[in-house]
């Protein structure tokens, strides 16, 4: 029974705070999409559309830090009505207190998983696909010279990349086991047919035999490559963005192409971590929820809340970063913010019991 009341309690009080956190995010989206409002077919209704699919996205990182406020709100307004004191009194110690609240957590951390895993990589990619395509856009270059791309013994340029994964200008590089150029490719579009095959147009191919370069011109031709879409999708959204899934995929891609793939798998290990934080967070929020109404009340908790959820969000990111800087194992870089919170929520019990 005292399970359950605290659990709707908490959840409950999550839930407001998120869809107030949505609000607000999706307010500031609105904000910075009107400069582009009627460039090419970007109209008001595809603005909305954009800034719908985009509260996914929103909601996933925001989970942790809303069930944080939530658990901050709840636990301090039943402390200033004397709730939680009965309970302490009735032989509820912090130990079991935690143990329902990381129940509540455990709720918020599957629902933050199935968010990022299920909801969040495709409503994100869409919203890139509607836009790009509204305002009459390319995928943005990583290089001024376009996109490179390690494919088996094969380096590929390409110059752009429509929203429908479409490559515009393209180069293929072919090397021979000893490294040697064999052929260069140039083709006006590649699209793909699948499976791990594209269909090149307007193709001019330059073999190099010997002391001699034979020079052809085909009009269609196929090629067959490791890149899928799902691999290039990488290049709409950032790897923070991107399933557990499409990240393994494309680091077993970059490995297998003898390739770095530290930032993504510090994504990746940030994704299966991530809903874990929620857990961390909420007990954290315990010991600064039970204090004395004299020392600041509800409003300087949910303050502190929201400043703990920022300090841990821009925390992780600078682990994240210095990870990536020292190339520290991408399990280091994507744990050691939980295990601070971890820390940090164990010693808040430990003297909480003690006062």
């Amino acid at each position: 029974m005292l399970f359950r009341y605290l659990f709707r309690e908490i959840l409950l009080t999550s839930a407001l705070v998120l869809l107030a956190l949505l609000a607000l995010f999706g307010f500031f989206d609105l904000i910075r999409e009107l400069g582009d409002l009627g460039k090419g077919n970007y109209r008001l209704t595809t603005m909305l559309g954009y800034v719908a699919l985009s509260l996914a996205s929103h909601a996933y990182v925001l989970l942790p830090a809303a069930g944080l406020i939530g658990t901050l709100f709840a636990l301090a307004r039943m402390s200033e009505h004397s709730e939680i004191t009965v309970m302490r009194a009735s032989g509820l110690s912090l130990g079991q207190l935690a143990l329902h609240v990381a129940g509540a957590g455990l709720a918020i951390a599957l629902t933050t998983l199935a968010v990022g895993e299920l909801v969040a990589p495709y409503t994100e990619e869409a919203a890139k696909d509607l836009r790009l395509k509204a305002t009459r856009s390319i995928v943005a270059r990583e290089f001024r010279s376009g996109f490179w791309v390690k494919d088996d013994r094969s380096f590929v340029n390409i110059q752009d990349v429509t929203p429908d994964t479409a490559l515009l200008n393209l180069k293929i590089y072919e090397f021979d086991p000893a490294f040697r150029l064999v052929a260069i490719s140039r083709a006006d579009r590649g699209t793909y047919e699948g499976p791990n095959r594209w269909k090149l147009s307007n193709v001019e191919l330059t073999r190099f035999e010997g002391d001699r370069a034979v020079l052809e011109h085909l009009p269609e031709t196929t090629w067959n490559s490791v890149l899928t879409p799902e691999i290039l999708s990488v290049l709409k959204i950032v790897p923070e963005q991107m399933s557990a899934a499409n990240l393994r995929a494309y680091i077993e891609h970059l490995r297998e192409n003898h390739q770095k793939a530290t930032r993504y798998e510090i994504a990746f290990w940030n994704k299966l971590l991530y809903p874990l934080v929620a857990i961390a967070l909420m007990v954290m929020a315990i010991p600064f929820a039970l204090q004395s109404a004299r020392s600041g009340g509800v409003g300087a908790k949910i303050v502190a809340g929201i400043l703990f959820g920022l300090l841990f969000h821009f925390g992780g990111r600078l682990m994240s970063h210095l990870g990536l800087l020292n190339d520290w194992p991408a399990l280091v870089a994507a744990g050691l913010p939980l295990v601070i919170v971890a820390l940090v929520a164990a010693e808040g019990l430990r003297r909480a019991e003690r006062r």
